[in-house]
């Protein structure tokens, strides 16, 4: 009698990292055969492509879905299952794959795969600005020109993504303009005249060698972190705050913790970034915690 595959749609970004092809599909068909799972391996140019494919795949009703790419990828495929109650496999194929490494999730193929196969569900938060998820961070000022601007390098002059990352990020610095907002994170008021905002899906580690990363996903909060009014050297000495300790004790420098948060400027509209991506949104800007929306695969626990 023949032995009943599990079935598994992953939808690949065919744009990330050095391009993913059909060979790297036919790969992926092999490596999760042999763990008795049959996929339909979907390549897609682009986010509008990996979004339109993952909204398929849960009208569709399919059992599991994966997604294979760095992050804007995974943000893209999996923003889709939240609330759905399918299974989102994780296939960190990116550059940082931050998701993947705060879930704990192997970042080679073959324990990506395994994962996705053998492991357990998990139930982790999601956040949201203005309806549109986001599964690492979201944020306004410096980092969405800096990304704009990488993206445009990339375009017209054909530079690879990180020397036109580093050249939009020397950019925005001569430039370093502030914006005015203010804000209300649950019942906490704030007005402050800054170069970014930072808000967070859960909680970040902001001191020490683990600066950047999260502890867990799951705990029902967002995150806020604000500097006032800092100089270039100011951001830079919050920096080595951050790798030495004591940035939380920075007066200039705010950190919350909510379930909700408004942000509100003079402006009509601001680009505002959301795991790597930007778009232009209408203000007020709404934020707000959706806890364990996602449901996906990770490694079983010790």
């Amino acid at each position: 009698m023949e032995k009943i595959l599990k079935q598994i749609t992953v939808i690949l970004n065919g744009e990330a990292g050095s391009g993913h092809d059909d060979a790297i599909a036919a790969d992926l068909r092999a490596r999760f055969s042999a763990h008795g799972m049959d996929a339909t391996v979907i390549l897609a140019k682009g986010g509008a492509e990996l979004i339109a494919n993952a909204r398929a795949a849960v009208e569709q009703g399919v059992a599991m879905v994966a997604g294979g790419g760095g992050d804007g990828t995974q943000n893209a495929v999996g923003g889709q299952l939240a609330g759905t109650g399918i299974p989102y496999g994780v296939l960190p194929m990116g550059t940082l794959n931050h998701f993947a490494k705060d879930l704990g999730i192997p970042l080679d193929l073959d324990g990506a795969v395994r994962t996705i196969a053998t492991g357990m569900e998990k139930l982790v938060d999601v956040g949201e600005v203005n309806e549109q998820v986001f599964l690492n961070n979201s944020s306004l000022g410096l980092y969405p020109d800096i990304v704009r601007d990488r993206e445009k390098q990339q375009s017209r002059l054909k530079r690879g993504k990180w020397p036109a990352a580093m050249w939009a990020t020397v950019t925005a610095l001569r430039r370093y303009p502030f914006l005015s907002v203010r804000m209300q994170a649950d019942d906490t008021r704030l007005a402050r005249r800054t170069p970014f905002v930072f808000i967070g899906n859960n909680e970040y580690i902001m001191e020490g060698l683990n600066v950047g990363a999260r502890g867990r996903l799951d705990a029902g909060t967002l995150s806020l972190y604000v500097a006032q009014r800092p100089g270039r050297l100011g951001l830079l000495r919050f920096a080595l705050r951050a790798m030495l300790g004591g940035l939380k004790e920075e007066r200039d420098f705010d950190v919350l913790l909510a379930r909700e948060m408004t942000i509100e400027t003079r402006h009509k509209h601001l680009h505002v970034a959301f795991d790597g991506e930007v778009a232009k949104m209408a203000t007020p800007l709404r934020y707000r915690i959706r806890p364990g929306a996602l449901t996906v695969m990770v490694p079983h626990q010790n």
